[in-house]
């Protein structure tokens, strides 16, 4: 009894220790990046609103400079709101001048007021971080 309660013991400690413990996360090299950018880049000019957005998504969680043109031909002239919004997001992430002052364009430009209102929230959160981060600055 006390051997299968220490056995349990014992297996529920390695267990547990390999979920707990910090586990390594696997590098890519540059080349595996460049595909996964090059995929984003036709998911962004695919016809499929669902890979479009996907990869509208993907390229603002991954910063993805290169990807700036794209977004900003999406915020200007695509179809659908919800893809205009997802394209500002996106260039609201990457911090990109190019796509701020969009965003900021598109406060009075956008035919959709509720595009507008979103575009003004990423702009107002975009001055918020700039001011933050110019009194950590000066402290």
């Amino acid at each position: 009894m006390k051997r299968s309660i220490l056995l349990f013991s014992v297996s529920l400690t390695l267990l547990l220790s390999f979920r707990i413990l910090p586990q390594e996360t696997t590098k890519q090299n540059s080349t595996e990046m460049e595909a996964c950018f090059e995929t984003l880049e036709q998911g962004l000019a695919s016809d499929n609103e669902g890979l479009k957005a996907g990869c509208i998504y993907m390229v603002g969680e991954m910063r993805c400079q290169r990807s700036v043109v794209a977004l900003l031909k999406i915020l200007h002239s695509n179809q659908s709101e919800e893809l205009r919004i997802l394209a500002a997001l996106s260039l609201y992430k990457i911090g990109d001048s190019r796509g701020i002052f969009a965003i900021k364009k598109a406060i009075t430009y956008d035919e959709s007021k509720r595009v507008q209102l979103i575009c003004e929230l990423f702009y107002r959160a975009t001055l918020h971080r700039e001011m933050n981060s110019t009194n950590i600055a000066l402290r």
